[in-house]
């Protein structure tokens, strides 16, 4: 029972202090320039469908895109196995999907393996790729300092969240085989043992199950029981961190792209002020010395600061990812000069904040 209320109030913490954060960066967003993006409701839904959640875009660079790919699938299907874990905590039950899953949960549980084990292999390619190999647009100057650490603490934090889900099976696995060992042996099954049922299926953790071999059945429980905390903590800690880091896309992404502009690329807007002077200028009984009228607005050309951008261009930053290929594709930053568009992004954010 304690461990079932250190849980709800955990996962109540972290749902409270992510949606606070929401609530901020929504008022943020909100002091934008109005701008209507709510027509061709069915061109936006096919927009959203194809770019944030079938990953359309990525396959431009199809090594880093098929990387990606793998995260963000494994993304997707592991929240399953949370969701378990979740009601698990609420419950005080122990792998809950199981009594009615059967082989099904079995393979879905594999599944869920060998996906945490290639978000692990993508993750540490893209370490590497990051802090090791030497591309551009991840060395940048705007990426100095935090950008470069916020990436980082990401790719580390889920690769030590896949080893501890795979450890945690490897260890439930194990002490399946004991309890499988005493119900041969016809012994009765301690309290603490009883819950660890025959269930699930572990191609991946097996692998890992060496490492904890040698211990004991207290040993065994202590040490699922860390991971299982450690897991489900990390993902809430995440929950609470992404609104703060450039992985808020994995949100953002969805009504972004629903908001899209759905113009031809390159189509502007005209101002009406700049209209107006060149209709004057077409006009030759227009004269181009007279007063403007006294109850003329004052005209306002560019953006001074964040409030005369509109809210979806605020949305815009902050689901940026920095990923810089909005920067390694722009002529002018090709050529050495310090236009970055990506800085712009990270500029308008920071002064969002």
């Amino acid at each position: 029972m304690i461990a079932q209320i250190a849980f709800v109030l955990a996962f109540a913490a972290g749902i409270f202090l992510f949606a606070r954060r929401v609530r901020e960066i929504r008022r943020n967003i909100s002091i934008g320039q109005a701008v209507d993006r709510t027509d061709r409701k069915n061109e936006r839904w096919r927009t959203m469908t194809m770019v944030a959640l079938g990953q359309s875009k990525m396959v431009a660079r199809p090594i880093a895109g098929f990387l990606h790919l793998l995260v963000y699938v494994g993304f997707v299907l592991i929240n399953i196995e949370v969701l378990e874990i979740v009601l698990d905590g609420i419950t005080g039950h122990h792998r809950l999907f199981a009594s009615f899953g059967g082989r099904v949960y079995d393979a879905l549980i594999g599944a869920f393996e060998i996906l945490a084990a290639l978000v692990l292999i993508a993750c540490v390619v893209f370490l590497i790729r990051r802090n090791v190999i030497n591309i551009r647009r991840f060395r940048m100057k705007e990426m100095d300092g935090w950008p470069k650490s916020d990436a980082n603490i990401i790719l580390v934090a889920e690769v030590l969240l896949m080893f501890a889900l795979l450890s945690m099976n490897a260890c439930d696995a194990l002490l399946q085989g004991k309890v499988a060992e005493l119900m041969a042996a016809g012994q009765e099954i301690p309290e603490a043992l009883s819950h660890y049922i025959e269930a699930g299926s572990f191609p991946v953790s097996s692998m890992l199950q060496p490492l904890y071999a040698g211990m004991d059945v207290d040993g065994l429980i202590m040490t699922e029981r860390f991971m299982w905390w450690f897991h489900i903590i990390g993902i809430l800690a995440f929950l609470v961190y992404v609104p703060y880091s450039k992985h808020f896309h994995i949100i953002m992404a969805f009504p972004n792209t629903w908001y899209s502009k759905l113009e031809p690329k390159g189509q502007m807007t005209n101002m009406e002020a700049v209209t107006n002077e060149v209709k004057l200028m077409l006009d030759p009984s227009a004269d181009p010395y007279a007063a403007p009228p006294a109850d003329a607005a004052p005209v306002k050309f560019g953006a001074k600061d964040v409030q005369d951008l509109t809210w979806k261009q605020l949305f815009d930053s902050y689901t940026c990812t920095e990923c810089g290929r909005c920067s390694s594709e722009c002529p002018a930053n090709q050529t050495g000069k310090l236009l970055s568009p990506r800085k712009i992004m990270m500029d308008t954010r920071d002064r969002l904040e």
